[in-house]
């Protein structure tokens, strides 16, 4: 199975902690592509640090599920505590299941998961580390384009910039 993961870091060393988690995810499967890097300004919650984001694309045998609890466990061995941290607050690394299936196709929906991630086409930063993965994917649910999601983005007042660096 493929997943498009998505990684955010505004607290610490945040480049390297994006870098840490993409050497705990191949651990788990080949990272077949990687965008670039992001800096951003934080979307939603409390004052805070600018971001830096990136994505991943990342092929293993793992169900939709099991991956989360993956990834929540390389959150949690990378310093991020979830049990006392502020929602939508700084975290020194976010890992997300942003779009699962070979093209994003996956529909998944429980309490604990949503792919395509609830708020993807509302995050710009986001939206622009999976169209550097590829840039012809669909948003399954809204059968659009994700460079056509991204505009609405920038009229909310959304901005980004790729850093030079990758992960």
């Amino acid at each position: 199975m493929r997943y498009f993961v998505g990684l955010g870091a505004n607290l610490g060393d945040r480049l390297a902690n994006l870098r840490a988690a993409v050497r705990a995810l191949e651990a788990i499967g080949p990272v077949l592509a990687r965008s670039r890097v992001y800096a951003s300004a934080a979307v939603g919650g409390p004052p805070q640090p600018s971001y830096l984001n990136a994505a991943v694309l990342l092929e293993c045998e793992l169900l939709p599920h099991e991956l989360l609890q993956r990834t929540q466990a390389i959150e949690a061995e990378l310093g991020r505590d979830r049990a006392t941290e502020v929602r939508w607050g700084p975290r020194p690394i976010d890992i997300d299941l942003l779009m699962g299936g070979a093209r994003g196709e996956l529909l998944v929906e429980s309490e604990t998961l949503h792919l395509p991630h609830l708020r993807i086409h509302e995050r710009g930063f986001a939206l622009v580390t999976l169209i550097d993965l590829d840039p012809t994917l669909l948003h399954p649910r809204l059968s659009r384009p994700l460079k056509s999601l991204v505009g609405a983005t920038q009229a909310a007042g959304q901005s980004w910039a790729p850093t030079g660096d990758n992960v």
